[in-house]
């Protein structure tokens, strides 16, 4: 999910910086699409990338809102895979909203996903947007049993009787982390945009609190925006 402009859809303007500038990518095998809000579709910065980039996957039904890009670009559907030059992509099913513009949300039904990556032994689960759903992040685990890594949005939280229905909070991101089974977390999605009533550092140090509390800190790295860190497969750990 791209955004690498000063703003998501010219409406919530950028808090920091994006980690990487566009020109600093390498050549990019697949980029994919979440959902389509425009702050996960954002089609400039697919502009700013498109000579990078080889396929783009979207959920079902998001390809009405992709123009036609020098890239190849395909619909994913639930439980079907993306196969290339040992990169396989999986869209797995979790809990959110599919539409773009609100008037749509009658029949864009099923157009957001999930990903679990596989390449070379390293297996990484990608939500996009979720609410908290056991029953489907346990689904994707019993699939996908050896998870290396999970990349779980942990914001916005508030106001929480509204967005508890498509996004985790963090508490709710560590359950389903757990759910999953993967060997690690690192959190997203927050931090970058205002779109909730959060206040500045909630999220994160609410994450904090609740990885501190249940024992997790080796288990769950919070990076700066930029920031990397070394996943090790777990089939070659000894």
């Amino acid at each position: 999910d791209p955004l690498l402009g000063d703003s998501a859809g010219q409406i919530s303007k950028r808090l920091q910086e994006p980690g990487i500038d566009p020109a600093n990518l390498p050549p990019l095998d697949a980029v994919v699409i979440s959902h389509l809000h425009f702050d996960h579709l954002s089609l400039g910065s697919l502009d700013m990338i498109e000579g990078k980039v080889r396929n783009l996957i979207v959920p079902r039904g998001g390809l009405v809102y992709v123009p036609n890009y020098a890239f190849d670009a395909r619909e994913l559907p639930t439980w079907t895979s993306f196969e290339e030059g040992g990169l396989r992509i999986t869209a797995v099913p979790v809990k959110h909203v599919g539409f773009r513009y609100g008037l749509d949300a009658a029949w864009m039904t099923e157009s957001f996903t999930g990903y679990v990556f596989e390449y070379h032994g390293l297996s990484v689960y990608f939500p996009g947007d979720t609410a908290y759903d056991g029953d489907r992040f346990r689904a994707t685990a019993a699939r996908f049993p050896h998870l290396d890594l999970a990349l779980m949005p942990i914001a916005p939280i508030h106001p929480r009787e509204f967005m508890e229905a498509t996004h985790v909070d963090p508490a709710e991101a560590v359950r389903g982390f757990l759910d999953l089974h993967a060997d690690a977390m690192v959190p997203i999605h927050y931090g970058t945009l205002v779109n909730g009533f959060d206040a500045p550092g909630e999220a994160r140090a609410t994450l904090q609190r609740e990885v501190s509390a249940r024992g997790l800190e080796g288990r769950v790295t919070i990076l700066p925006i930029g920031g990397q860190a070394v996943i090790i497969p777990s089939a070659t750990r000894l």
